[in-house]
């Protein structure tokens, strides 16, 4: 006979352990699917390309957020890690899969960029070293991926690793462009996340509703010739910790 919820973390690995193995995209073992996804590189994949987000550029350019020490959450191949390097930021950049961090070391090295990367889950506080708090939070398609009862792992990273006045930049799966649509709990019925899901403006405010909206618009979509990266299936957001929010947590 089984007792073993104890915690809110035993919580959360039993709602994992509902979705099918092939479903899984958030944990340490569905980093081998991740692997398999970044394997070939001329794949046509548009966040394959070495483009920043058009809306991270954006905020810069704009004096919305300025440098400082950043974490690029699902950073890929590195695009988005390798231009806040470029702008001054100290950046550290985490992802499930060896194959992505592999291939964004590669970049980091050609560039000459200084970028500390990190293998593992970034919502398990013993997977990775990420020495915070950070001023900007960079999440350029991790969110969408994420079950439902994982946005409580999500908002715990944030707590513990923003100061406040630190920033989120998030682009994620637009309702009606993007992603599943279903409701939460049909997930969990269905064993599955069908490839992401997707938001509406009211729900990213709600989820997000102790943080501080600074910018909320769809990505702006990008010629192939822009060195910017941009397609209109995402939203992009700007959320600021309001400074009266406590310090973060160790």
């Amino acid at each position: 006979m089984d007792r073993n919820i104890r915690t809110m973390d035993d919580v959360l690995r039993l709602l994992d352990g509902l979705f099918a193995p092939e479903a899984d995209r958030w944990t340490p073992d569905g980093a081998s699917w991740w692997d398999g996804f970044y394997a070939d590189r001329s794949k046509d994949v548009p966040f394959f390309v070495a483009k920043p987000d058009e809306h991270l550029v954006s905020y810069l350019e704009r004096g919305l957020i300025a440098p400082g020490r950043a974490l690029d959450l699902g950073c890929g191949p590195g695009r988005n890690a390798l231009h806040l390097a470029s702008q001054g930021f100290t950046v550290d950049a985490v992802d499930l899969s060896p194959t992505a961090v592999s291939w964004a070391e590669e970049r980091a090295r050609e560039a000459g960029a200084e970028i500390r990367f990190h293998r593992g889950d970034a919502f398990a506080r013993t997977d990775c070293e990420l020495a915070g708090p950070y001023d900007l939070i960079c999440d350029s398609g991790c969110f969408h991926h994420l079950p439902p009862h994982r946005r409580i792992s999500y908002l715990a990273l944030l707590e513990r690793a923003w100061p406040p006045g630190g920033h989120l930049a998030l682009s994620c799966f637009a309702a009606g462009a993007m992603g599943s649509e279903l409701p939460d709990v049909a997930f969990y019925h269905q064993s599955a996340l069908h490839g992401g899901l997707a938001y509406t403006p009211d729900s990213l405010r709600w989820i997000f509703s102790e943080l501080t909206e600074v910018e909320l618009r769809r990505m702006h979509d990008e010629p192939s010739d822009s060195p910017l990266f941009g397609e209109p299936f995402l939203w992009t957001a700007l959320f600021r910790r309001p400074t009266g929010a406590g310090s973060a947590a160790a």
